[in-house]
């Protein structure tokens, strides 16, 4: 793919009109972008994803799924007509197949482990195996249930290729420019990084979003991209 499409933005905003200025904002430097939950809850998000994908953008619907598989299946045929092309849901038993029941166009994605969950979290839940031993379970069931591609942490990239090679998408959030701060994310990547360890995909939030020219620093992101892709 062109490389200026792997970066994602994430349209984590309170509401659909500040998403609509920061998009305007961005203009050609970004060509998908990441309605979260936070965005979708709001009045008007459905709307908000018809104005995308009118204006020429792909959309990812990270909603992050996961409930009884009937649920799940009928939550996905709402969404199959939204205009997305990707929707996130957990990589739970029943999750993925109820899904994929349902998607029409839409590319399942199936959320391994979050990008904010440590090794030591997952010891004090009881796993004491760490978070690449579940990464690497959680996207052998998704995979062989079917979905379209994962999110994982750029830590577990490459690990997840040379299990499963290229047949799935790859989708890294967490990603952080050299020296910014981490904040709530514990297993996080630059760009570059993420791309050269197998991702198709990036998503980036507060490092577009709070950047004093939001513009300039997903021009930046993409030249980082571009460079990695053409190793």
């Amino acid at each position: 793919m062109p490389p200026r499409e792997r970066l994602i933005v994430a349209l984590d905003l309170p509401e659909p009109e500040a998403a609509r200025r920061l998009v305007e904002r961005l203009g050609e430097a970004v060509v998908v972008y990441k309605v979260g939950l936070e965005l979708y809850a709001t009045r008007g998000a459905r709307e908000l994803t018809d104005w995308l994908v009118g204006r020429g953008k792909r959309v990812f619907l990270d909603l992050k799924l996961c409930d009884i598989p009937e649920t799940v299946r009928r939550a996905v045929a709402a969404l199959r007509d939204s205009g997305a092309s990707f929707l996130s849901v957990h990589a739970q038993p029943g999750c993925v197949e109820a899904a994929l029941a349902a998607k029409g166009e839409l590319s399942i994605l199936a959320v391994t482990v979050l990008t904010s969950v440590s090794d030591a979290d997952l010891a004090r839940e009881g796993w004491p195996r760490g978070v690449e031993a579940l990464v690497a379970a959680r996207a052998r069931a998704a995979l062989a249930a079917g979905a379209d591609g994962l999110v994982a942490s750029a830590r577990e990239a490459a690990m997840l290729r040379r299990s499963h090679g290229r047949r799935f998408v790859l989708v890294t959030p967490g990603i952080r420019p050299c020296g910014a701060a981490a904040g709530d994310q514990k297993r996080t990547a630059g760009a570059g990084e993420a791309i050269a360890a197998g991702a198709d995909y990036v998503v980036v939030g507060r490092p577009v979003r709070d950047a004093p020219d939001p513009r300039a620093a997903a021009e930046a992101l993409q030249a980082e991209i571009a460079r990695a892709a053409a190793r």
